[in-house]
C-alpha cells in the first residue's frame, strides 16, 4: 500500500492511494474518503455517502481488474468539494451497467459520476459537493422540511 500526497493541481491529485485490487481493502478507502471529506467539513451524512459512493465504485471496477494489480483511489480537494477517481488496470474493460443498482446507488449520492476506460485501465469518478450550511443552502434544506 502506498500513499502519496501533493499540492493542488489539475493532473496532478492532491492524494493518491493504492492497494491491492483486493475487496479487503476497500475500507481502506472508505475509511481514507471519510477523513479527507471530515477535514472538508462535510456534513455527517455526506461523509456517509461519500463512503457508500467509493464503496460502489470499487465493487464496480474490482470485477474487471486484472490479476495482481492495484486500486488506485485518487483525490482533489477543494473548499467544499472533493473529486474522488477509483480505476483498476483492466486488460479489456468493460463499462460499468449504467441501469445497474450500484450506478444508480452511485449516482444519486454523488454531485456527478462518469466513467473512464481504455488504455488498459477502468475507472469511475464522482465529485460530491457539501451543503453549505451558511447561505443559500440551508434555507433550501429548512425549506425542504416544511
Amino acid at each position: 500500500m502506498s500513499v502519496t500526497a501533493s499540492g493542488p493541481s489539475q493532473d496532478r491529485a492532491d492524494v493518491e492511494l493504492r492497494v491491492p485490487a483486493d475487496g479487503a481493502y476497500v475500507s481502506v478507502l472508505r475509511t481514507t474518503t471519510a477523513g479527507l471529506a471530515a477535514r472538508l467539513d462535510f456534513t455527517i451524512d455526506d461523509i456517509e455517502d461519500l463512503r457508500i459512493a467509493v464503496g460502489e465504485a470499487s465493487a464496480m471496477v474490482l470485477p474487471e481488474a486484472d490479476p495482481a494489480s492495484e486500486l488506485e483511489c485518487r483525490f482533489w480537494l477543494a473548499p467544499g468539494q472533493m473529486t474522488v477517481s477509483v480505476s483498476v488496470e483492466a486488460a479489456s474493460p468493460a463499462a460499468p451497467d449504467e441501469d445497474s443498482f450500484a450506478w444508480q446507488v452511485l449516482t444519486t449520492l454523488a454531485s456527478s459520476a462518469s466513467v473512464q476506460s481504455g488504455d488498459g485501465r477502468l475507472g469511475v469518478t464522482m465529485t460530491m459537493r457539501a451543503l453549505d450550511l451558511g447561505g443559500d443552502d440551508l434555507e433550501a434544506a429548512l425549506g425542504a422540511g416544511r
